[in-house]
């Protein structure tokens, strides 16, 4: 399962939060929701917040065994 704990904690140490990844850089609420929810979510999103937020996807995403 992929979940997006690591995206938090990156916002949280680059100083971007959700507020402005809706207003500034038009996140939609949909995705975020998702990310919350650890749901699916598309690689255009992933490669996005990884633009955002100047890291790479494993600062954002981590694979966890069932």
């Amino acid at each position: 399962m992929i979940v997006f704990e690591r995206l938090w904690e990156t916002m949280k140490r680059k100083n971007v939060s959700q507020y402005a990844l809706i207003k500034e850089f038009k996140v939609s609420t949909g995705q975020l929701d998702r990310l919350r929810k650890n749901e699916n979510v598309n690689t255009y999103t992933l490669n996005r917040l990884c633009e955002i937020l100047d890291c790479e996807l494993d600062d954002i995403a981590e694979y966890k065994k069932l």
